[in-house]
């Protein structure tokens, strides 16, 4: 059985990855504790780290065979931060590193990365897609340091054999998902009419379990080592067919005013709102050809299915 490490554990990812991993018992699993007391999925094994393992790269992994880094400090749409990149660096960065470097002297075969779409850029235009072979554009401070850290990553695993695998995630959604996705679902399962009926975007989401399904076939997958793979559902959609398929899901009729986009991102400027307007109304989408055809790997879950799960959750733990 292989021993399997998953950092970011009681994350939106992380967590997930250990309950699929867990559930088929045929991995020995451990995860980092920084204090006792804290939940574990049966049959994980807690170990027990200091506060700032993730900057110190004191992390006992004698034994594993594979490494899963989900931890990371995320994306921040309000950062107070007098130097975000610095911050970002710090865990992203150079915290990654150390955790790598600990791994080749534990053993350690294989190190997966979870990065971020943000290492592309922040919009395709329509119809032109990242690919995992596109030349890095992040455009802000998180994007940079996910960059740098897959650039490091790449240079030491090339020197030193530690196998690297890069995930490029979109935006994931999933049950208990956060943020402007659960704002969204909120005002659609409230009935609240929304002024996004007229907006021909296209953005590519990936669902939780659809993301993970990959992150394990990355585990077992020989063709995964030293590549780089972006993940969707491989269904792309407008903000409107998603605001749709979301009260279809919530089992409401959807409100959707048709407003003009340019219309809506200058009226949301005036209102301190347009950094959000012009996401809902740009686009972002990536090509996962590599993905399927390298690994053989299709989304498991449509995005019906997966929003049917997302919202089944939210209602039942709405407040």
């Amino acid at each position: 059985m292989k021993k399997i490490f998953i950092t970011g554990s009681n994350g939106f990812v992380g967590s997930a990855v250990v309950a699929r991993l867990a559930s088929s018992k045929n991995y020995n699993l451990e995860v980092p504790m920084r204090r006792e007391g804290e939940y574990v999925v049966d049959g994980v094994v807690p170990v027990y780290v200091g506060a700032d393992y993730l900057t110190s790269g004191d992390v006992p992994l004698i034994g594993v065979d594979i490494l899963v880094h989900c931890a990371a400090r995320v994306h921040i749409m309000a950062d107070t931060s007098t130097d975000p990149l610095n911050e970002f660096r710090k865990i992203n960065v150079e915290g990654t590193l150390k955790l790598a470097q600990q791994a080749v002297k534990s053993g350690v075969k294989r190190f997966i990365f979870i990065s971020s779409v943000k290492v592309n850029g922040e919009s395709t235009a329509p119809g032109i897609p990242f690919s995992a072979h596109d030349d890095p554009a992040p455009a802000d401070a998180y994007g940079v340091s996910k960059k740098e850290a897959e650039q490091q990553l790449i240079s030491f695993g090339q020197r030193t054999g530690l196998e690297i695998v890069i995930i490029r995630p979109v935006l994931v959604y999933g049950p208990g998902v956060k943020a402007n996705f659960h704002s969204l679902m909120k005002l659609l399962n409230k009935g609240y009419p929304l002024p996004l009926g007229a907006i021909n975007n296209k953005r590519s989401l990936v669902a939780l379990d659809n993301l993970v399904d990959l992150i394990v076939t990355c585990v077992e997958h020989p063709g995964a080592a030293n590549q780089t793979f972006m993940v969707s559902d491989d269904d792309d959609m407008s903000t409107t067919e998603l605001l749709v398929r979301m009260s279809k899901a919530l089992g409401r009729k959807s409100y959707l005013i048709p407003i003009p986009s340019l219309l809506l991102i200058k009226g949301a400027a005036l209102l301190g709102r347009g950094a959000i307007a012009t996401r809902l109304c740009g686009s972002l989408q990536v090509d996962i050809s590599k993905t399927k055809h390298m690994l053989g790997w299709h989304p498991p879950l449509s995005v019906e299915e997966a929003l049917l799960k997302c919202a089944q959750h939210f209602q039942g733990h709405a407040q």
